[in-house]
């Protein structure tokens, strides 16, 4: 007895589409730490201002008022910059200043002093209790000018 091969595609056809919904499913922003509010990011800034002396180093940082508890921009070379949301992704509606991440003393991590979680200069998680990397916005550079954004 031979296969009917318009059922077969049939069958393939719909596993097919269900683990495409499987994937999709599973690219949401729950990586980026649930519980944090998703408003609206457009910032601009000039990195050679001398308002953001750090960001003319490697490793340097500033903080910005945008986003939902503030940004923090941290500088991986002269090229490339990162833009981070401050809420911590264990607790982000804390109250102040709990759930609000800062550079510790030492310039080599990311913490919310309040739960102890430490992030890396990339955004990811190095110690919990925080198990999603902070949430980071698109920056774009032109020039000396940063656009940050959502």
């Amino acid at each position: 007895m031979a296969a009917n091969p318009a059922k077969a595609f049939t069958i393939t056809s719909k596993l097919l589409c269900l683990l495409a919904l499987l994937l999709l499913a599973s690219c949401n922003d729950n990586n980026q730490g649930p519980g944090i509010p998703n408003v609206p990011v457009s910032e601009q800034i000039n990195v050679n201002s001398q308002l953001y002396p750090r960001l003319r180093q490697d490793g340097g940082y500033a903080y910005l008022d945008g986003g939902y508890k503030g940004i923090i921009v941290v500088r991986q070379n002269a090229n490339l910059y990162l833009a981070f949301e401050r809420a911590c992704t264990y607790d982000p509606t804390a109250a102040s200043p709990c759930g609000r991440v800062e550079v510790d003393q030492s310039n080599l991590f990311i913490i919310d002093s309040c739960c102890g979680s430490q992030f890396n200069f990339q955004g990811g998680v190095m110690t919990g209790p925080a198990v999603y990397g902070l949430r980071q916005y698109r920056t774009a550079l032109d020039g000396s000018l940063l656009y940050i954004t959502n």
